[in-house]
């Protein structure tokens, strides 16, 4: 019995329609309006259908799922790589029917509600946590200018502004102008509190969260961003294939009977992996404030001393991803005995 993929190229108002009844065939194609699109797929008998994993991706995928349809969602970058000759809506379809036949290709995850709602909570607090640390660079190389030098750290900086009232190294023209950029960065600073506040919130509603806080280095915050990125753990059938995901392995290359590995391969997300790095490096500082640090702490102040603390806390990230791996998998609180995970 032949079953029916359709494959759709996202866009604001024209959505490319590809129907295929048999692998490597197009047999029908549509140009539907945003209001024909649904409509059309509740016309349409229960298929697999196919959507690069980009903006409104997920909510698309949710309204879809209603109908009866599966569906799949699939990396923007492996997609590319079948699109032949010039990219259009059409050949943009085309490499999705051609992607969906390669099983080394594994969909993205539709995210819930929920898990939407963490997630963008997380995008806002980044986007203020880069615009804060923009201002405050800002304010200390313009203030540098004028021979004001503030000391390392962030909660130097707004006070340092407003001890500059009628400092007469600064113009008087520029005073306010620095005392706007202070109350800028306050606001940012309670706008990130409030958004951490809310992500809280929603933390004690789910019981992972607290599960997850139970390993070293990892509190509300990264716990939150892994449940809202990852979804279900158990499509990872190992530790290793998860902090492969998270581009925390070594990037290989390797040729006949010689195997090269290198820096880590920095796939996967970006935000995820930055924040296990911190969580490395919060399990090193809390390893030397230890007079008998447990075995996890005791690797890592090993490894610190081996190969120095940037590679150190990366290799502790790696390690934190697969103890997570397990105490995610099995629902069982972190123990030390799951150091050697």
């Amino acid at each position: 019995m032949e079953h029916t993929t359709i494959a759709v190229d996202l866009a604001k108002s024209i959505f490319q329609v590809a129907v295929s009844h048999r692998a490597g065939q197009v047999d029908v194609e549509r140009r539907l309006t945003r209001g024909r699109f649904l409509t059309f797929f509740a016309q349409q008998p229960p298929a697999t259908v196919l959507l690069e994993a980009c903006g409104s991706s997920h909510h698309w995928a949710r309204q879809l799922q209603q109908f009866g349809h599966t569906v799949r969602l699939l990396p923007a970058h492996d997609v590319h790589r079948y699109v032949r000759r010039n990219k259009t809506d059409r050949t943009d379809a085309k490499a999705m029917l051609e992607a969906h036949r390669n099983e080394e290709i594994h969909a993205v995850p539709v995210k819930s509600i929920d898990q939407q709602t963490m997630a963008s909570l997380h995008r806002v607090r980044s986007t203020w946590l880069a615009t804060r640390t923009a201002r405050l660079n800002t304010i200390r190389g313009l203030l540098r200018e004028f021979g004001v030098v503030i000391p390392t750290g962030a909660h130097h900086v707004v006070p340092a502004i407003r001890a500059l009232v009628d400092d007469e190294r600064v113009p008087v023209a520029l005073q306010p102008i620095f005392s706007t950029a202070g109350d800028e960065v306050n606001t940012l600073e309670a706008t990130i509190h409030d958004v951490e506040r809310q992500l809280a919130g929603l933390a004690r509603q789910r019981p992972e969260v607290e599960l997850l806080q139970t390993i070293p280095g990892i509190g509300v915050i990264t716990a939150t961003a892994l449940i809202a990125t990852v979804g279900d753990i158990r499509r990872f059938p190992s530790g290793r294939h998860f902090a492969s995901f998270l581009g925390l392995t070594a990037r290989e290359d390797s040729s006949a009977g010689r195997r090269r590995l290198g820096a880590i391969s920095k796939q996967g997300d970006t935000y995820l992996r930055m924040l296990l790095i911190h969580g490395g490096r919060s399990v090193l500082w809390s390893a030397k404030g230890k007079a008998a640090p447990d075995g996890l702490r005791a690797w890592a102040l090993r490894m610190e001393q081996r190969r120095g603390h940037n590679i150190a806390a990366v290799a502790v990230a790696n390690k934190l991803a697969r103890i997570t791996w397990a105490v995610w998998t099995h629902q069982r609180p972190y123990a030390a005995a799951l150091n050697s995970t």
